[in-house]
């Protein structure tokens, strides 16, 4: 370490010694040569700093350019790799917008799935329900007719009844009894057959009906002995078969709320007197109704029904003689509705059913009942007389094409020797036969049996 320091000591001391000698002087020529020399270096040395400037600008530029560019290609990266995930993320939101639709659209099927069997189901349980119900309603209607058919038979097999029907048929019965009386104990072959028919057409049963009845006989008794009262309960029974699909009671408390019933009629049939009769009865059974006199070209016609009113303590609506009956029987229908009553029993003026202006006034009133219930009137029943013989059936052709007829009152069977023409009518139309009268009382006026009026007809026991 000695001899170490001792040389840097000796160094810096004759370095020391040579700054302290003074430079020699220079020639002219050496100061020239001194000075371009050093004017070469400080041009030398200029140009290379300004080529190291240059140098530097120009790498500092590229460095600035590469940057930029390096800047530029990042962004694009940048962008791309953006749009890459917008892209991405698209695609997955339309595949998750795809499943959820598709699952969307399977709940749907499934609730539409559940719907309809949900409804196929109650459909079902209604339909039984449904089934049930009218089964039960037939059951009851079937108990209901079954009970009616039991008491219109006891109260047309009535003995009183059956008395006074036979005595009031006496006529048309009388005129067979002695056509038959004739036959005593023949053979049924075909002149026999013929005298029949003969007999049969002129007690006003008709053609068709004496045709059907002889030929029945044929089949079973021909060209064997027969009896006159083999052939009366022959023809009690073939006449009963003719009558028996006509043979219905109507039940009045059936139906819609009021019910409302017209009865129409040529003049003098008996239409008043009939609604009066079956008022009376139907308030009896506890019906609350309203009696209309729509006949108002007939003052009797009001006066008879307010009397048959006050009989059965039932109001009776009217106007004055000459009134719009079409308006009336409006007023009345409106008057019951408010009232809640069960029935609306209305009587027309009788009218000749070959007279087309006063059918078209019938129409009128039948349109008039639809505006307050589409299905009025419910009930339109043709009152016969049973003395115009064959003329009913011309009557009750026209009638039911004017006013729809729904079912037939015979009346005055007590007094005519042609109450055959109700068989011929039966046989005619397919019409319910409601009532049959033989009387002014109201217990004249009974349900319509087939048997009944079939015995009575031909004077069987």
């Amino acid at each position: 370490m000695i001899l170490w320091f001792g040389k840097k000591k000796k160094k810096e001391e004759l370095k020391q010694a040579g700054a302290a000698m003074e430079s020699p002087e220079l020639s002219a020529e050496e100061l020239a040569a001194k000075e371009a020399e050093e004017a070469r270096l400080a041009a030398e040395k200029e140009e290379i700093e300004r080529k190291v400037a240059e140098a530097n600008k120009a790498w500092e530029e590229r460095q600035a350019r590469e940057a930029k560019e390096a800047a530029e290609e990042a962004q694009r990266l940048e962008e791309e790799a953006r749009q890459a995930d917008e892209a991405r993320e698209a695609a997955q939101a339309r595949a998750d917008e795809a499943e959820a639709k598709r699952l969307e659209e399977e709940a749907e099927r499934a609730r539409k799935a559940k719907e309809e069997r949900e409804a196929a189901q109650a459909k079902a349980a209604a339909e039984l329900k449904l089934l049930e119900d009218r089964r039960e309603a037939e059951r009851l209607r079937a108990e209901r007719e079954a009970a009616a058919r039991a008491a219109l038979e006891a109260e047309a097999n009535d003995p009183g009844f059956m008395a006074k029907l036979g005595t009031g048929l006496s006529r048309s019965s009388s005129r067979l009894t002695t056509g038959l009386a004739v036959f005593g104990r023949r053979k049924l072959d075909d002149d026999t057959l013929e005298e029949l028919e003969d007999l049969l057409i002129s007690s006003d049963l008709g053609a068709k009906v004496a045709m059907r009845v002889a030929g029945n006989l044929a089949k079973e008794r021909f060209d064997k002995e027969i009896t006159e009262d083999e052939i009366r309960l022959a023809l009690a029974e073939e006449i009963t078969d003719v009558m028996r699909p006509r043979e219905k009671v109507v039940d009045f408390s059936d139906g819609p709320r009021p019910r409302i019933v017209m009865f129409v009629g040529v003049n003098g049939s008996g239409k008043t007197t009939t609604i009066g009769k079956i008022a009376s009865k139907l308030k009896e059974q506890g019906a609350k109704a309203l009696l209309v006199a729509g006949d108002t070209f007939r003052a009797a016609a009001i006066e008879q029904l307010t009397v048959w009113g006050e009989r059965a303590d039932i109001p009776v609506m009217s106007k004055p003689i000459g009134s719009d009956a079409a308006g009336l029987v409006y007023e009345a229908i409106e008057k019951a509705k408010a009232e809640d009553l069960d029935l609306v029993l209305i009587d027309t003026a009788g009218r000749l059913q070959n007279k087309s202006e006063l059918m078209s006034e019938l129409e009128k009133i039948v349109r008039v009942t639809r505006k307050l219930d589409p299905d009025a009137p419910h009930d339109v029943i043709l009152v016969l007389d049973a003395t115009v013989g064959q003329n009913a059936l011309s009557q009750v052709e026209a009638f039911r094409n004017t006013a729809g007829v729904t079912g037939l009152v015979m009346t005055k069977l007590d007094g005519t020797a042609k109450g055959g023409v109700l068989v011929a009518i039966a046989e005619a139309h397919d019409l319910p036969i409601h009532f049959i009268g033989i009387g002014e009382k109201a217990e004249d006026l009974r349900p319509f049996s087939a048997e009944a009026f079939s015995k009575a007809l031909v004077g069987a026991e």
